[in-house]
Order: structure tokens, then C-alpha cells, then sequence
């Protein structure tokens, strides 16, 4: 590594917090990269929550860091749409989804849209999947914040509720989230930082470390969250590095 101050992504779940508890020495982590001057943007799959709500989680767990130090699939969707020709989107999500695609200038509605935008509801229902399914056959371009199919507790994530739309329409959506390039590019964007000078920290070999490997990144996989040291070898990619916690990363 060179000694030039690397630039951070870090997933949030897994690395940082196990659903609102601490993941021992993180906060540690966190306030040495703030202390330091590090350029720090935590990048999480998860749409339902806004910047606001997402610095309370951490403040909750003692850990005060900026708002502006987060990133959501929901704000990468309405980043990704606002280069897109249409304005008007049919959604299926919680209020932070909606939230992202009315401050970018979007009208929501059920009634003739250009796109139909997926996030993670428990809402989720019949009229849901039928509109939806109804607008992509017509036309729309289907767009989805995160590919996850569940949580840890099996809870149906945003992948699971494309499935159903998928299959009755045989169109598959955009998945701006993780391990998406794109995500990562508007990531960096929105942090003036570039791919040859910054790491993505996760936990997760199939969305954190495909990411940071096919949009260029150093990667850093953590073992405190989803994958194993046994997954390591199935996948045709490798992470640069290994730690069993943020709290062991001696690399940046």
C-alpha cells in the first residue's frame, strides 16, 4: 500500500452494527478514520432509511459521525434516475425511497410512469405486484434500489419482491445497489475521492467485495458479518484483505 490517506466505503451492517448493537471496537474504527481526515462514506444496500435516520441508529450505538457521511441505495436510485429521460415513477418502498425521489424532482404516481422503482416494504401486496407488473409490460423501465433477497431474520428484501414482477413480466430490473459498478462510481462521486486511492470494507463477498472488485477498488472483507473464510474459496475473486473485524484493520 502506498502511504498517500486512503478514501473509505464501509458497509454498515456487519462491519459496524449487528442490527442496532455495536460490533465490539467499531466505534473505535469510526473515530480514528473521522480523527485522522480520512474521506469516510458508509454505503448500505438498505433503502428504508434516510441519512437523518441512519446517524441516529449510529448516535444510538455512541458513535457521532456527519450526516452527510451516508449513502443509501435510495439516494444512489434517485441519483441513477435523475440522468434518465422521465419523470414520473410508480413506487414500491418505504417514505426514505420516496423521500430520495421527490427531492430529485419526481412526481409519484400509479398513473402512466416512466419507471416503477422497487426499495423493501412490509407493505408489500397484490395491488403492488399487479401494478407493477402491469406498468414494466407496458413499458416502463423497471428500476430496483438493492438486489438482497432477505435480511438475517428472513425478512423478504427487495430482491424477493422483484421476483414476482419478473416472472410475469420476463423483464429483469436494474439493480442499482451493491454489487452493481454504478453505485460505487456514485459513491466516490459523492465523496470527490477516486477508485485508485480508496477501499470498500464489507462483510459480504457477494455485494461489498463483487462491488469494489469490478469497479476497481482495493477490497477488504471483514468476517464479522455474512461470509466465512470457507466462502472465500467459491468465489473466482478474491478480497485483498482479511480481518475478523473493522477493529483489526491496520491499513488505512
Amino acid at each position: 500500500l502506498s502511504n498517500k490517506r486512503k478514501s473509505v466505503i464501509c458497509d454498515i451492517d456487519g462491519v459496524i452494527l449487528h442490527n442496532n448493537d455495536l460490533v465490539p471496537g467499531a466505534d473505535r474504527f469510526v473515530h480514528r478514520l473521522l480523527e485522522q481526515g480520512s474521506k469516510l462514506l458508509f454505503l448500505t444496500n438498505y433503502p428504508a432509511q434516510t441519512q437523518k435516520d441512519l446517524q441516529n441508529r449510529f448516535r444510538s450505538a455512541g458513535i457521532e459521525v456527519p450526516e452527510e457521511c451516508f449513502y443509501t441505495s435510495a439516494m444512489g436510485t434517485a441519483d441513477f434516475l435523475k440522468r434518465q429521460d422521465g419523470k414520473k415513477a410508480y413506487v414500491i418502498g418505504e417514505g426514505a425511497l420516496t423521500h430520495e425521489l421527490y427531492k430529485a424532482g419526481f412526481t409519484i404516481t400509479d398513473i402512466d410512469p416512466d419507471f416503477v422503482v422497487v426499495g423493501e416494504t412490509r407493505n408489500y401486496n397484490w395491488t403492488m405486484m399487479q401494478l407493477g407488473a402491469k406498468f414494466v409490460d407496458q413499458g416502463a423501465r423497471f428500476i430496483a434500489t438493492n438486489p438482497d433477497t432477505h435480511g438475517p431474520m428472513m425478512h423478504p428484501a427487495c430482491g424477493a419482491l422483484c421476483a414476482p414482477i419478473e416472472r410475469m413480466t420476463g423483464k429483469k430490473p436494474f439493480y442499482v445497489g451493491k454489487p452493481s459498478a454504478w453505485i460505487i462510481r456514485a459513491a466516490l462521486n459523492r465523496m470527490e475521492a477516486h477508485s485508485d486511492d480508496t477501499i470498500i470494507i464489507g462483510d459480504n463477498l457477494r455485494t461489498d467485495i463483487l462491488a469494489g472488485f469490478q469497479a476497481g477498488l482495493e477490497t477488504v472483507l471483514v468476517l464479522s458479518g455474512v461470509s466465512k473464510v470457507a466462502d472465500i474459496d467459491r468465489m473466482p475473486f478474491r478480497p485483498n484483505h482479511i480481518f475478523d473485524s473493522v477493529v483489526d484493520i491496520d491499513i488505512v
